[in-house]
């Protein structure tokens, strides 16, 4: 692992004077590789899902896992979103001048090296790989053993990608073994790594924010919630609920409580529920939503702070949004919250104080979400307030120095 951190910190300086061209080169023929040797991917991949059922592994971390013709077509598409992407590093802003003469302003470089831990979803290992290669670091990627056939796979074809362009090889290593004993090391190589983003459980996130010795970029839950105001549009209201519900259950963005005004929720809720019902989730409510929906289990204090990942929901009628903010203030993991509302007034204050790394209006919970905000692709959503919040995209993996321009001045 010292070995490991030593060639990143050698292959970030280089490539943190890499051209744009040449990492543009390197993400374009990775992303080729990746669709053209699809067959052998899924096949390698295949090896990883039989080994998890053999594991017991449960439906959700098995959905993570799995590589498709589709998935693997939105890895390579995200690489090519990375490339097309104007690069950060070396962008100067604020230059001023001083009283003094000289010029002062900020210039974006790279973090440096980045290590990454992350478990079943084998497309961080390219899309990690993308981010940090367009913003000029080096990674050090450590995915599950669950996925190890599947890494392996990816990163080769990463590796060449960037031999082939003439950036260092060295600038994304994947940790090979499935010692776990590898993790606890990667977190003391305070030395050569300068942040460590987890992407994974919460216990996997518990164990890195108590064993780091690098500072980390993380989120815990993604208890994400929609509000239906009493002046929603009632189709957008009931489309967007099954969205951001029933597109996928077991990612971080996905909806675990929903809040429904009292003035209609007679109106919706019935509809809504069945709707649900016939997709197969499972109904939690509070006694209000009870009295309206047939065959809806009791929500405990419990659900209201709990990430399913699964087909279940949680459901509770409030008096209107006063409650409804303070519900979400109460038990938010501060990941995505939406409103769905006409009110222009009350749309403006749900995104004014809801303290969340997303806050949207009219929309799905399953936007909050790097690919679908534009970045090209996420290494990871921050739910921390320093550095970088929300999904992490190319200028989340950079900083910023400051830099003066003078014409010989000194100071009296």
């Amino acid at each position: 692992m010292q070995a490991i951190g030593a060639r990143a910190r050698l292959a970030s300086r280089l490539m943190s004077r890499a051209e744009t061209a040449a990492k543009n080169r390197a993400l374009l023929a990775i992303a080729q590789s990746l669709e053209n040797r699809s067959d052998y991917l899924i096949a390698e991949n295949a090896k990883d899902l039989q080994a998890g059922r053999a594991k017991n592994l449960d439906d959700a971390m098995l959905d993570r896992l799995a590589l498709s013709e589709k998935n693997i077509g939105t890895m390579a598409d995200g690489l090519r979103q990375i490339a097309a992407l104007p690069d950060p590093v070396g962008e100067i802003t604020g230059l001023s001048y001083r009283p003094s003469g000289i010029q002062v302003g900020k210039m974006r470089v790279p973090l440096g090296v980045i290590g990454i831990i992350y478990e079943s979803r084998p497309n961080v290992t390219a899309d990690a790989a993308g981010l940090c290669l367009k913003s000029g670091n080096a990674c050090i990627l450590r995915g599950g053993s669950e996925s190890i056939h599947s890494n392996r796979a990816i990163a080769a074809y990463i590796r060449s990608g960037l031999l082939e362009t003439g950036l260092p090889e060295d600038a994304v290593q994947l940790i090979a073994t499935t010692d776990r004993a590898a993790v606890g090391e990667l977190l003391r190589l305070d030395k050569h790594v300068d942040v460590i983003v987890p992407r994974g459980g919460k216990s996997l996130i518990e164990r890195i924010m108590a064993e780091s010795r690098i500072p980390v970029i993380k989120h815990l839950d993604g208890i994400c919630h929609v509000y239906i105001d009493d002046k929603a549009d009632r189709e957008k209201a009931i489309r967007i609920v099954l969205n951001a519900k029933t597109q996928r259950y077991g990612v971080c963005n996905a909806l675990e409580t929903l809040l429904v005004a009292e003035g209609v929720a007679k109106d919706i809720l019935p509809e809504l529920a069945g709707l649900l019902r016939e997709k197969g989730v499972e109904l939690r409510g509070c006694a209000r939503t009870r009295a309206l929906v047939d065959a809806c289990l009791a929500a405990t204090e419990e659900d209201w702070d709990t990430e399913y990942l699964a087909p279940i929901l949680s459901i509770r009628v409030v008096a209107g949004l006063d409650e409804a903010l303070e519900h979400i203030h109460t038990h938010s993991s501060q990941h995505t919250e939406a409103i769905v509302t006409e009110d222009y007034t009350r749309a403006r204050r749900f995104l004014r104080e809801v303290d969340s790394s997303s806050v949207m209006v009219n929309a799905s919970t399953r936007f909050a979400d790097g690919y679908e905000y534009g970045l090209g692709a996420e290494i990871g959503i921050s739910t921390d307030k320093l550095h970088a919040r929300g999904p992490v995209g190319l200028e989340g993996l950079t900083t910023q120095k400051y830099i003066v321009l003078g014409d010989g001045q000194i100071r009296a």
